[in-house]
C-alpha cells in the first residue's frame, strides 16, 4: 500500500506519521523549504485532540503548556470577565510552538523505514505524478499548486478584512495556566500561556478602518495586558484573515486535506484541531479497511468527505457567527449585549456545551 502525500507542514507530516504508524507506505512530495518565519507560530491543541495525538500519531512527552481555563473580556466591562471556561481544573488544552513540532514529527518520520521524502523540482512533477498511477491514494496538503487550482477552484471564500498580527512576550514568572480573550474596539486580542514566563499574543485587527504601525500595536498589546509584568516583546508578524470551505473534498484518487479543506478565524484556535479531528475520521477509516483486508482505495475518499463536510461547513460557519456577534458589538455605543453574553456565560449548560464544542468539535 503506497500513499503520497503533496506539502511539509504540520499537516503532511502529522496525517504521515498517523499512516506510517499502520505501516502503509509514505512518500511526502514538497516544492520548497518550509518558511521558518511561519513556524514562530504557537498553536493550541484542545484535550480531546491531544489524547488522540499522542495516541495515534506521535506521544509528545514535553514541550507543551497546559491550559486550565479560559477567560474572555470586553473592553466596554473593562476587567469584568463576560465568559469564563474551566473544566474540573482539568486541562482545556495544549499550547505547543510550531517549529519544535514540525522538527519532533520530521525526526520520527526520518527513522521510519514506511516513510520517503522528496523535493519537487518542477510543475512537471504533478502531470507525472498522476499518469503515473503508482500510488493507491495521494493527498494534497498544499494549497498553492497547479493540482489545487485544477481540481479544486470551487470554494466558499470569506475575507474579514483583518491581519492577525503574531508576537510572544517574555515576563516575569507567575503561575501561567489561564488564557485571556479580550474583545476592544480594535478587534479581539489573545493572550496564550506557553511557560511560567512566555506568553503568545495574537492579536486581529481591521486594516479597513485605520492603519496600524507595529509601535501602536506594541503600545495596544502593552494597554490591554493586566497581569504580565513584560521583559520582552518579540518581533511581530502577520497573516491575512480568512475563512475557506471547499466544496468538494476529492477528484479520483486526489483528496485535497488540511488548508486545503478548510480555513477558519483563528478567533477560537481551532485551526489545526479542525484538521486533527479530520485525520481520525480518514485514519478510522482507512484502519476499517486494513481489519478487513480491503486494498486502500478511492472510495474511501467519498467515505471521508460524506462523514467531515457537513460538520465542517457547520464548526466553521458556527466560529464565523461568534466573530460577527463581537464584530457586530465592537460597532455599537451601548453594553447590552455585553450583558447579555455574560449572563449566557454564566449558564453551567451553556458553559458545558461551549466547552465540549471547543474540544470535540460538532458530531451528529
Amino acid at each position: 500500500m503506497n500513499v503520497c502525500i503533496i506539502g511539509d507542514g504540520l499537516t503532511s507530516l502529522s496525517l504521515a506519521q498517523n499512516l506510517v504508524n499502520k505501516k502503509i507506505s509514505v512518500h511526502i512530495y514538497y516544492k520548497k523549504k518550509i518558511n521558518h518565519s511561519s513556524l514562530k507560530r504557537t498553536l493550541g491543541i484542545s484535550k480531546d485532540n491531544f489524547e488522540f495525538f499522542k495516541k495515534e500519531i506521535m506521544d509528545i512527552q514535553k514541550n507543551f503548556w497546559e491550559i486550565k481555563r479560559i477567560e474572555v473580556y470586553s473592553e466596554k466591562l473593562k476587567k469584568d470577565k463576560i465568559l469564563n471556561f474551566e473544566k474540573d481544573k482539568s486541562s482545556l488544552f495544549f499550547m505547543l510552538n510550531n517549529d519544535e513540532l514540525h522538527k519532533a514529527l520530521s525526526n520520527k518520520l526520518s527513522k521510519s523505514n514506511f516513510f520517503k521524502k522528496k523535493m519537487i523540482k518542477n510543475d512537471n512533477f504533478y502531470q507525472k505524478l498522476l499518469e503515473e498511477k503508482k500510488y493507491n491514494l495521494i493527498i494534497n496538503c498544499d494549497s498553492k499548486n497547479p493540482i489545487i487550482k485544477k481540481y479544486f477552484s470551487k470554494t466558499i471564500n470569506k475575507a474579514y478584512n483583518n491581519f492577525a498580527y503574531t508576537t510572544s512576550l517574555e515576563h516575569e514568572a507567575l503561575e501561567n495556566n489561564t488564557a485571556v480573550q479580550i474583545f476592544t474596539k480594535y478587534g479581539p486580542i489573545a493572550y496564550l500561556p506557553l511557560s511560567k514566563t512566555k506568553t503568545s499574543v495574537v492579536y486581529s485587527l481591521d486594516f479597513n478602518k485605520e492603519k496600524f504601525s507595529e509601535t501602536k500595536i506594541i503600545n495596544l498589546i502593552k494597554k490591554y495586558n493586566f497581569k504580565y509584568l513584560i521583559k520582552k516583546i518579540d518581533k511581530l508578524s502577520k497573516f491575512e484573515l480568512k475563512s475557506l470551505n471547499l466544496r468538494n473534498y476529492y477528484h479520483n484518487n486526489i483528496l485535497a486535506f488540511g488548508d486545503c479543506l478548510h480555513k477558519i478565524h483563528p478567533l477560537a484556535g481551532q485551526g489545526f484541531n479542525m484538521t486533527i479531528r479530520d485525520i481520525k475520521v480518514i485514519s478510522t477509516i482507512i484502519q476499517n479497511r486494513i481489519d478487513l483486508g480491503i486494498e486502500l482505495e478511492p472510495s474511501i475518499f467519498k467515505e471521508f468527505e460524506n462523514k467531515t463536510k457537513h460538520l465542517n461547513f457547520l464548526f466553521l460557519s458556527g466560529v464565523d457567527y461568534i466573530f460577527e456577534i463581537f464584530n457586530f458589538n465592537k460597532k455599537i455605543k451601548n453594553q447590552n449585549l455585553n450583558k447579555i453574553l455574560k449572563f449566557f456565560g454564566n449558564n453551567k449548560i451553556l458553559n458545558k456545551m461551549i466547552v465540549k464544542f471547543a474540544d470535540k468539535g460538532i458530531s451528529i
